[in-house]
C-alpha cells in the first residue's frame, strides 16, 4: 500500500531532505481520469459505450440525462480496471493523454455460452418486469441482458456486455491523490459519490465521518457503506473509522403576545355575569271569582226545591 505522499522517508535527491511527490502513477495509487471509451467493431468501426465528456455523449448520442459527466477516480494496479487500461496508467504521468487499443483477453474477456440462459416468460411477470429486447435485468442477483423473446421464452444473456470484444480508451489523467484527505474523498466519490458533501476530521489514524443529511434515507448509502468502509481499511492507514448522523432539533417559533389571558373558569364567569337576564313571562289576568251565594235555610227553600221526604 503507498504511503501518503506527505508523509514517510524522505526520497533520494530532494535538496532539503522532504520527501517529493512524484507525477508518475505506480501500483496502489488513485487519479482521477478523463476518457473516452470504445468498442472497436470487426469493420473498424467504433462505438461510444462511455465517457466522461457531456458533449462527446451528445455527439454520439448516447447522452444520459442522470448521469453526472465529470473525471472519475480510479485505483491502479488492484484488478479494478481492465488489465489492459492498467498496464498503459502504469508509468504515465499527471497530465499526459494517451490513446490504448485493448484485445478482449485484457479486456472483460472471452465470452462463456453458458451463461446464455433460456427462462420463461412467467418468471419475469412474477417479478413485475415485462421482457423486452435489449433489456438488462437482474435475476437471482446476476445482471444480464435479454437478446430474444418468442412464444414465451426468454433468452438472457450474463456475460459482460463487453466480453468478447476489442476496446479502445482515449484518456487524460489529470490528477493523483497525494493526502490521506485526497484518498478518502476519492474512495468516498468511487464507491458512492457526493464526496464534497461528506464532512471529515483526521487525527493521525483516527477518521470521523459525518454523513450528510442525504445519506440518512437513501438506500444506496446503506450497502454502499460497507464497501466505503472495506475500502478505507484496504487503501489507507486508517485504524479507527466512526461514521457520524447529526440530527438537529429546529427551535419553534415564538408566539405573539395578545395580552395576558384570563383563566378559563374566570372566563365562564364573566360570560355568566355579562349575559342578558331573562325576562320573567308576564302574569296572566285572573276573572274575578263569582261571590258565593248564601245558604238558605229550609224555611226559605220553595216547595218544588224541597227533598219529597220533607213534604
Amino acid at each position: 500500500m503507498p504511503q501518503p505522499l506527505s508523509e514517510g522517508a524522505p526520497s533520494e535527491g530532494s535538496p532539503n531532505g522532504e520527501r517529493v511527490a512524484s507525477d508518475t502513477v505506480e501500483k496502489g495509487d488513485i487519479v482521477w481520469l478523463e476518457y473516452d471509451a470504445y468498442t472497436v467493431n470487426p469493420n473498424s468501426t467504433q462505438t461510444l459505450f462511455d465517457t466522461t465528456h457531456e458533449e462527446v455523449a451528445k455527439k454520439e448520442n448516447k447522452f444520459e440525462e442522470k448521469k453526472v459527466y465529470a473525471e472519475q477516480p480510479v485505483i491502479v494496479g488492484k484488478g479494478r480496471l481492465f488489465l489492459g487500461l492498467e498496464d498503459a496508467l502504469l508509468g504515465s504521468k499527471v497530465g499526459e493523454s494517451k490513446e490504448v487499443t485493448i484485445p478482449s483477453d485484457k479486456a472483460a474477456g472471452a465470452r462463456d455460452a453458458r451463461l446464455v440462459e433460456l427462462k420463461t416468460e412467467r418468471e419475469f411477470l412474477r417479478q413485475e418486469i415485462e421482457p423486452e429486447l435489449g433489456l438488462e435485468v437482474s435475476i437471482g442477483g446476476r445482471r444480464g441482458t435479454i437478446t430474444s423473446v418468442a412464444a414465451g421464452r426468454v433468452r438472457i444473456d450474463f456475460n459482460n456486455p463487453l466480453a468478447g470484444k476489442t476496446v479502445k480508451y482515449v484518456f487524460k489523467i489529470t490528477k493523483k491523490a497525494t493526502t490521506p484527505e485526497d484518498r478518502i474523498r476519492a474512495i468516498l466519490d468511487m464507491d458512492y459519490g457526493l464526496a464534497e458533501q461528506f464532512k471529515l476530521q483526521l487525527k493521525d489514524d483516527v477518521l470521523e465521518v459525518q454523513i450528510p443529511d442525504l445519506c440518512k434515507t437513501d438506500e444506496k448509502w446503506f450497502v454502499s457503506k460497507f464497501r466505503v468502509v472495506a475500502d478505507l481499511r484496504e487503501l489507507t492507514d486508517l485504524h479507527v473509522m466512526r461514521f457520524v448522523e447529526e440530527y438537529e432539533k429546529k427551535a419553534e417559533a415564538p408566539k405573539e403576545e395578545k395580552g395576558e389571558e384570563k383563566p378559563a373558569e374566570t372566563k365562564a364567569d364573566d360570560a355568566k355575569a355579562e349575559a342578558p337576564k331573562p325576562k320573567p313571562a308576564p302574569k296572566k289576568a285572573r276573572q274575578p271569582k263569582k261571590p258565593a251565594e248564601p245558604k238558605r235555610s229550609e224555611e226559605e227553600l220553595a216547595p218544588e226545591e224541597k227533598a219529597p221526604e220533607e213534604l
